[in-house]
């Protein structure tokens, strides 16, 4: 590959400016040619400073660079070694929010998965969970004994502080612990890492979650909770989710809440993932959640109650609250199954969940269940 001539293309699109200027992804094929470009660009970029803006993203072979608008046949030359994604936004899934006043106990989510039937044996001791996200408020008393250090991807060098709630919801219904006062989560004792990734509006780039799951796989986290999507496929993205798999990671995605029957979004819908729909406190699927074969796992999603910034409890709904169900119950089964890889939990999940209801109050065997804590370390047990 002609690295001269591609930091000289590099350096004259960054220097082109305009009004159609847009994030893209520059990823190549090969990952030595890629560590070659790399360092070349680093020496590049103390004589031509503009190269300085570009960012590695060393977990899909690749650098995010702000483009012109259209740049495919401008590198139609280097085609053979890389490809050009553009850096979409991705968005939260969840699809309701209101404050509630919240005394203490157990939600209702935890307790119909059956996971405090659990605690006896499991509460997810030692998993460190990868939650990305909005950030976490590390001054929640529910999360005090929960969180450990994260990364900040909005605002590099700060830490990953919650400025938008969905977050540390999110971190409440997989661990939470504060019994005297406050709520229970579905693995109390299991440890969330923070992955600030989306801003105060609930908003993120491709290359941000490619950045937390790259963080994720370099501190050997256990799970990752991802309770966002798009409507888009990214390529770029299913490679980062495949390495993560590929380092025995569980990736856990929500489906989305747009009520497609045959669709869901992205990343649940990569097979690496186990995807996550919605249900109600009648074990029927919400119906705000995407649904259909894609799916892998149902959990509760409407009407969750958990902690939210500046000590407060909200209500949310949303396929993102029934993914973090979904986390904490894998928390609970990697705690005393710890050998277990993310295919052999995913298949696990799907066969000891319990039928879904339809509209009419009758169970259905047709589509994926919603899981079952207790059946679900029963059958691991017997493996």
């Amino acid at each position: 590959m002609d690295v001269t001539g591609f930091l000289q293309l590099l350096q004259s699109e960054l220097s082109s400016g305009g009004p159609d200027i847009r994030p893209y992804l520059i990823c190549f094929h090969q990952p030595d040619v890629y560590e070659h470009c790399r360092e070349a660009l680093r020496y590049a970029s103390i004589e031509h400073p503009r190269l300085g803006a570009v960012r590695e993203e060393p977990l899909v072979y690749g650098f995010r660079c702000m483009l012109l608008a259209h740049p495919e046949d401008r590198w139609q030359a280097f085609q053979g070694d890389l490809r050009l994604e553009e850096d979409l936004q991705i968005s939260m899934h969840a699809a309701t929010n209101k404050p509630v006043n919240w005394q203490r106990g157990i939600p209702w989510g935890v307790r119909k998965i059956k996971a405090p039937q659990a605690w006896s044996s499991t509460t997810g001791h030692r998993i460190h969970i990868g939650v990305i996200d909005t950030g976490v408020d590390y001054r929640h008393p529910d999360l005090r004994h929960s969180l450990l250090s994260g990364i900040n991807l909005v605002q590099r060098g700060l830490p990953p502080n919650d400025d938008n709630g969905h977050g540390t919801h999110i971190a409440g219904t997989i661990a939470a612990s504060n019994q005297m006062y406050g709520i229970i989560g579905v693995a109390p004792r299991s440890l969330i890492h923070p992955v600030k990734a989306f801003d105060l509006n609930g908003s993120a780039f491709v290359s941000d979650i490619i950045a937390g799951i790259d963080w994720c796989v370099r501190n050997k986290i256990h799970i990752i909770n991802m309770s966002f999507g798009m409507r888009s496929r990214s390529k770029s993205l299913l490679q980062a989710v495949t390495n993560a798999t590929n380092a025995g990671i569980s990736v856990v995605a929500s489906s989305g809440n747009d009520a497609k029957r045959k669709s869901i979004d992205y990343p649940a819908r990569y097979s690496q993932t186990i995807a996550v729909g919605a249900t109600d406190r009648s074990r029927r699927i919400a119906s705000f959640s995407n649904r259909g074969s894609y799916v892998d796992i149902y959990a509760p999603g409407e009407k969750i109650v958990s902690s939210w910034l500046k000590n407060k409890y909200h209500e949310m709904s949303g396929t993102s609250m029934a993914t973090s169900h979904v986390s904490g119950a894998i928390a609970l089964l990697l705690a005393i199954k710890p050998g277990l890889k993310p295919q052999e939990i995913k298949a696990l999940l799907k066969r000891t969940a319990n039928a879904t209801r339809s509209r009419n109050n009758r169970r259905s065997t047709q589509t994926p269940g919603e899981i079952d804590i207790v059946r679900l370390l029963r059958e691991a047990e017997k493996s």
